[in-house]
């Protein structure tokens, strides 16, 4: 597998080095020169100099064979136009860093479903440890899914009811049910859902409010 790595920090370069070492050809593109030459001592050939938002960096690192073009610098404009112009060299597929979660759904937007933001990344790991959070995302899939951790409240509108009354978004699942003393099932449609249960769903990245107002109410936030 050949992969391009936009941005030749510590993460470009250990991703690098990574992927190296698991035999995938890989070409890093940094700007400074410095830089450059620190990556070339240690990983030789695998390091080019260049600006990975300039097409035509990336045309001479061989865009158009690449399987995967990552763009992990500090600056999440520049990883953004890394990425849209991958895809439009017909790289199949595109990871971007996100420094600020806010900026997640425009590369969403934008076309960029494979984002990696290492602050939402420490928060949802935070607010696990949380009881007042009622939402917690648990994982981002390239498909355009997000896969959430629900718990109900005293005051939630589903309380009591079977999972086959609930009435969830489009392409929306219960895929787990949790009790409050820690015991998971896998729901079928008669499965009677309590107070205190921790839900397992699976919805669309748009759909989470939605999800969030038909299984919490809407009297109840999700913070950010």
């Amino acid at each position: 597998m050949y992969v391009i790595i936009a941005g030749g920090g510590k993460v470009g370069y250990y991703l690098a080095q990574e992927l190296i070492g698991s035999n995938h050809e890989v070409l890093v593109i940094e700007r400074d020169g410095n830089r450059v030459d620190q990556i070339h001592d240690e990983l030789r050939q695998n390091v080019m100099r260049g600006d990975g938002c300039e097409a035509r960096t990336l045309d001479t690192a061989g865009v158009a064979r690449a399987d995967i073009v990552a763009a992990v610098t500090g600056d999440d404009e520049d990883n953004l136009v890394v990425c849209e112009i991958a895809r439009r060299r017909g790289v199949a597929r595109t990871i971007a860093r996100i420094n600020n979660p806010k900026n997640e759904l425009l590369f969403k937007r934008r076309g960029i479903e494979t984002t990696i933001s290492a602050t939402q990344a420490v928060l949802a790991q935070i607010e696990q440890e949380l009881p007042t959070h009622e939402v917690i995302p648990l994982l981002q899939l390239n498909s355009g899914l997000e896969v959430l951790e629900i718990k109900l409240p005293e005051t939630s509108p589903v309380a009591g009811r079977s999972v086959r009354e609930v009435l969830l978004p489009p392409e929306s699942l219960i895929s787990l049910v949790v009790d409050p003393g820690g015991v998971p099932r896998i729901p079928s449609g008669d499965t009677r859902l309590s107070a205190g249960d921790a839900l397992v769903v699976v919805t669309r990245n748009e759909c989470v409010e939605l999800v969030r107002e038909a299984l919490v109410g809407s009297t109840h936030g999700l913070d950010t």
